[in-house]
């Protein structure tokens, strides 16, 4: 069975999208087109260059995700460390290895531009991000064109670490189009779940599932923390974790899974294995739970005829 899926953003929260993926996949859908904002890009552009849901699982699982925090030299100053990176760089930790790690995962399948995953000039990923500088959605590699850049020719990797770079938390990406420069960061402040993005008029061909990393907000905050880099982090995480459920229309609401996040932290790269297996085994239970209620044509029926 084929289907589009679309996969939320939330930082290391997004390992609960590898188990929904590995459900699905169980029962037998095929991924035609994929999309992600943020974390959501990281598993979207995984599955887009080839590998199934029990190879990002296993990415997932065995990941030591503090290598993603990444330090500048800068941070080496004594006391004043993040302030001096903050404002040289615009963030605190680099993001170079991230996208590091995407592209030598990327060139393992041998596809490492969106030349590699596209057919007829249009590409199975789409990776949203936002230009604070323009101030505006920037759907990747389609938008790459309003900046004089080629879509085909562009990185993989680099088009996801602009996807990732929460603000403040990572370097922005600064693209330069003549004299102008627009700095990009991480898509979740305009767009955190891109439901719509292969939506059609009609009746669709095959289903479009959207997964939704839910969270009662409970942990999502600094706890005792009351510096001001632990403050701009959460007025951050705020943005981009906000719970767009209440925007969903009835036809978006049931063909999106649910995936409780277990109160972790989007930048909590801290986690313990036994929270990542946790994180997974929610995504899979989800999946598992909403596949066992849907029926394509009753929805087909219901909201697109």
């Amino acid at each position: 069975m084929n289907a589009d899926l679309v996969c939320k953003g939330g930082g290391i929260k997004g390992i609960a999208l590898a188990g929904a993926v590995c459900c699905f996949e169980e029962y037998g859908y095929k991924w035609k087109r994929v999309a992600g904002t943020s974390a959501g890009a990281i598993i979207a552009s995984l599955i887009a260059v080839g590998y199934t849901g029990d190879e990002v699982k296993e990415i997932c699982l065995s990941l030591d995700y503090n290598i993603f925090n990444d330090k500048s030299k800068l941070q080496s100053i004594p006391l004043i460390g993040q302030f001096a990176s903050l404002l040289v760089t615009k963030g605190i930790y680099k993001g170079d290895a991230i996208e590091e790690f995407l592209y030598e995962k990327f060139k393992a399948k041998g596809k490492t531009k969106f030349k590699d995953i596209s057919q007829n000039g249009e590409s199975n990923l789409k990776v949203i991000a936002s230009d604070v500088t323009r101030k505006r959605l920037v759907i990747l590699p389609d938008d790459l064109v309003n900046y004089n850049i080629d879509p085909m020719d562009f990185e993989i990797s680099k088009a996801v670490r602009m996807s990732l770079s929460i603000p403040f938390y990572y370097d922005p990406v600064v693209i330069k189009d003549q004299d102008n420069s627009s700095f990009i960061v991480d898509g979740g402040l305009v767009s955190n779940f891109p439901i719509w993005i292969f939506d059609v008029e009609g009746s669709p061909r095959w289903p479009t599932f959207g997964l939704n990393l839910s969270s009662n907000n409970k942990g999502d905050t600094s706890t005792t923390d009351t510096n001001l880099v632990s403050y701009m982090f959460d007025v951050i995480e705020t943005s981009l974790t906000q719970n767009e459920d209440v925007y969903l229309k009835d036809k978006d609401a049931v063909r999106i899974v649910n995936i409780p996040s277990l109160d972790v932290k989007t930048t909590d790269f801290n986690v313990s294995h036994d929270t990542i297996l946790d994180l997974y085994q929610s995504g899979y239970d989800s999946a598992k739970e909403f596949l066992f209620k849907w029926n394509f044509q009753k929805y087909i029926t219901k909201f697109r005829t």
